[in-house]
């Protein structure tokens, strides 16, 4: 193998071949260069083709391998930068290895001889004659294809130089261009010309066709537009000008660039509108009809806030605690961040009256740059309240749901759908069932609305709905659901949410300033416990409103310029105190215990009477109760009887003893099984004569074996425990996984006992006598339970 040193000129986008004859203008000063270098010794220069134009300096790797030696014939300077020069082509060389950069480029090179000396065998007249017949095809597709080119094509029999020929003097893609001069062997160069050429043939077939849609289609646009101005003038001369507002409507529908099933509806509609005689009643809907659908926010969505932290800070700002909510919402947030086109959830909270979720939705938007719209279900019957009606009714109208999206003016939007469980129906419907397909994500992308009989797409939109109770929730409704439950506040998260929030907003509306009144955390506190018996905090923003009237009538009226809100003059503002702290009794008892019962507004302490009397075995149950605590007093007195002998209890009681199990407050419904082991307890302590421990409380429900079985809503049962004084809990052992949720201040306040059997809530809540035989043999057996200790057993 021999190596040439020539002077490199780089091509941008053109190629030179063997025997052929090129002329191109040359500005880059490398290039001026090489071409001086040429000139200077015998005008051989190697041409070959970057593979990248935008490169200004190549370098050896930005430069095909296979160029053209070619020999200069003249160079003419067309300006002080630029000069344009002809060139011969004379040999393929290979580029061996670019030794120089600068001044110009130079590199070894190796001259390239071709694989086949071209003989014109069968095969080759064959593939000449393709070649004859694809110019031929190709000078009828383009007219403007010079005669001498086809005339040269048609003299040429060389198969290798009419590859080239045709290579150079076609419009063929650089990349082409090189794949042909790398190609040596000249029939398999003819060849791949004939394949290249014969896909231009059909590209250019293709846009020809194209073309004639196109100018047919203008055609008839064009005839159609003079037809109609020929109407317009008709119906002018007539007096009807009714079609500015059929062009009006339609230009309006082809702006919004809906989905072809949309836009087809709606210009079949406007077409019917078009149809219609004036003055008809059917005009009058479907106008009505395309209002509504152009009023709805197609394609338009707002930018979601991706700021975690950003998020975090607005909830915070806004709400005190509800730490699930908010821990939700930025996962929710964080998703949409690295998923944008993650589909809208469909969350559910739960929780009485007053602990902010409905503000904990609308403060969800706010962190996340939602528009928010909302819904109020409570009391809804009717079906068509959430689907619509059909059109053709008189009075016809969308549904809430379509409704609140027009109203937020974005398909993106936060619905807030509030009092969900309190959904009604009657013969006209089942609103729950409607709202199946819109809370499930995997087929709401489809909704269809009675009134617009067209697909809307609800799977960009965040469902939160608001419940009290999921008992009256339908279970396919509920399981669309993510459920997220909001607990009962706590009395220091009461007096936080006081002070950050409901006393600044009062003071606001009430136009007072926080110099001219000032309420101390005592003052709180008292209002907290003693005018207040909630959940939420709804009652004490309400009191706290009261003492801003108060304030603000003393202000009024007097000389004072500054109130500040002491524990002690609570009551001459607000009145005595309606909720007294300890409201369970104070002294240990024979018959009566605290029990633990969970309420809609929160957690409360349901004391529970027993009282033996002799008789004949009756068992009078009063108090208001529902079918499930009068069963859980049966199986209470079943499991004492089961237990007489080693309780110390005659073994004929149930026979010579009427026993009466009474709940105070007969006036308020009482029902569940959580108070089994307080029923439990209450009776053997009246049949025993054994006090029971004023300070202890207790839940949880007892099976005919004495065992103790979980139940719900501890979180509440034990702040209502904490807020009455009860320093000691009895829970069932396989609820003390849920202390984990329950808050610090009431774990560190209150000592809790697990228990698995009736045995172990004996043990801890009974006052032993010291002289009691059966105390000490009791004692004797007892297990002491996990979490459970000495400490909190009095014998």
């Amino acid at each position: 193998m021999t190596t040439l040193n020539y002077p490199v000129l780089a091509l941008r986008g053109l190629t030179v071949f063997p025997e052929l004859t090129l002329s191109f203008d040359v500005e880059r000063e490398i290039s001026i260069f090489a071409l001086d270098c040429a000139m200077e010794s015998d005008r051989e220069i190697f041409l070959v083709t970057q593979r990248e134009m935008s490169v200004a300096a190549p370098k050896e790797e930005d430069l095909y391998e296979i160029g053209t030696v070619c020999r200069i014939l003249q160079i003419i300077k067309t300006s002080e930068t630029t000069v344009r020069v002809i060139v011969e082509g004379l040999q393929r060389a290979r580029l061996h290895r670019l030794w120089q950069n600068k001044p110009f480029l130079q590199a070894n090179v190796e001259l390239l001889e071709e694989d086949f000396p071209g003989r014109l065998t069968t095969k080759v007249e064959a593939l000449l004659r393709q070649t004859y017949a694809i110019i031929g095809e190709y000078q009828s597709l383009v007219p403007n294809l010079s005669e001498d080119l086809v005339a040269t094509v048609l003299d040429d029999r060389d198969p290798g130089h009419l590859a080239d020929y045709l290579a150079q003097n076609m419009t063929l893609r650089h990349a082409d261009r090189q794949r042909i001069l790398e190609q040596l062997h000249p029939v398999k160069r003819l060849q791949l010309i004939n394949e290249i050429l014969t896909h231009e043939v059909d590209v250019i077939s293709l846009e020809i066709e194209m073309e004639r849609k196109v100018r047919e289609r203008v055609a008839r646009v064009q005839k159609d537009m003079i037809l109609r101005e020929q109407v317009k003038v008709l119906q002018h001369e007539l007096g009807d000008d009714g079609d500015e507002e059929i062009a009006e409507y339609t230009q309006k529908v082809q702006a919004l660039k809906l989905s072809e099933e949309v836009e087809k509806k709606l210009l079949k509609e406007i077409d019917r509108l078009a149809k219609q005689p004036f003055g008809s009643a059917e005009a009058s809907v479907i106008r009505n009809y395309l209002d509504v659908c152009l009023e709805m926010p197609w394609n338009k969505q707002t930018r979601d806030r991706a700021d975690v932290e950003k998020a975090k800070a607005i909830l915070d700002r806004d709400h005190f605690g509800l730490d699930k909510v908010k821990e939700r919402i930025l996962e929710f947030i964080a998703v949409r961040q690295i998923n944008p086109d993650a589909k809208g959830k469909i969350l559910c909270l739960v929780g009485p009256p007053g602990v902010g979720k409905t503000s904990i939705a609308i403060s969800v938007a706010k962190a996340m740059n939602r528009k928010l719209s909302r819904l109020s279900l409570g009391g809804v019957r009717d079906e068509a309240d959430i689907r619509g009606h059909r059109k053709t009714y008189i009075g016809a109208m969308p549904g809430r749901i379509i409704d609140a999206l027009i109203r937020a003016k974005s398909m993106n939007a936060l619905l807030v759908l509030d009092e969900i469980d309190k959904l009604a129906s009657d013969m006209r419907g089942d609103p729950a069932s409607a709202l199946l397909e819109v809370l499930d994500s995997e087929q709401n992308d489809s909704f269809r609305d009675h009134f617009l009989e067209i697909p809307v797409d609800l799977s960009r939109v965040m469902f939160i709905t608001t419940a009290n109770t999921t008992h009256t929730i339908p279970k396919p409704l509920l399981d669309r659901m993510e459920v997220i439950e909001l607990s009962s506040y706590t009395d220091e998260e009461k007096l936080e949410i006081a002070k950050r929030h409901l006393l600044p907003k009062q003071l606001k509306e009430h136009g007072l300033k926080k110099s001219q009144l000032q309420i101390t955390d005592g003052a709180l506190r008292t209002i907290i416990t003693g005018y207040t018996h909630e959940s939420g905090v709804r009652v004490l923003e309400r009191q706290l409103g009261k003492l801003c009237r108060k304030a603000a009538m003393q202000l009024v009226s007097g000389d004072v310029k500054r109130i500040t809100i002491t524990d002690s003059s609570l009551k001459e503002m607000l009145g005595i105190v309606r909720y007294q702290e300890n409201v369970h009794s104070t002294e240990d008892e024979v018959g009566v215990v605290n029990g633990l019962a969970w309420t809609e507004s929160g957690g409360e302490i349901l004391q529970v009477e027993a009282n033996v009397m002799d008789g004949s075995g009756k068992l009078e149950l009063t108090g208001n109760l529902g079918t499930v605590m009068q069963e859980s007093v049966k199986a209470a007195l079943s499991c004492l009887r089961s237990r007489a002998e080693s309780l110390g209890i005659e073994k004929d009681f149930y026979k010579t003893k009427d026993i009466h199990v009474h709940f105070p407050e007969g006036a308020i419904p009482k029902d569940g099984p959580s108070a089994g082991v307080a029923i439990t307890l209450a009776i053997l302590s009246a049949l025993t004569s054994r006090k029971v421990r004023c300070d202890v409380a207790m839940t949880g429900e007892v099976t005919l074996r004495g065992r103790v079985l979980p139940i719900g809503g501890l979180k509440e049962k034990t702040m209502a425990a904490l807020r009455n004084g009860v320093r000691t809990v009895i829970i069932p052992k396989d609820n003390e996984k849920d202390l984990e949720e329950i808050d610090q201040t009431v774990r560190k306040a209150l000592h809790f006992v697990p228990v698995s059997t009736v045995d172990a809530v004996f043990s801890t809540a009974l006052v032993q006598p010291l002289d009691s035989a059966h105390a000490v043999e009791h004692m004797t057996n007892l297990v002491i339970e996990p979490g459970q200790n000495r400490g909190s057993l009095r014998v």
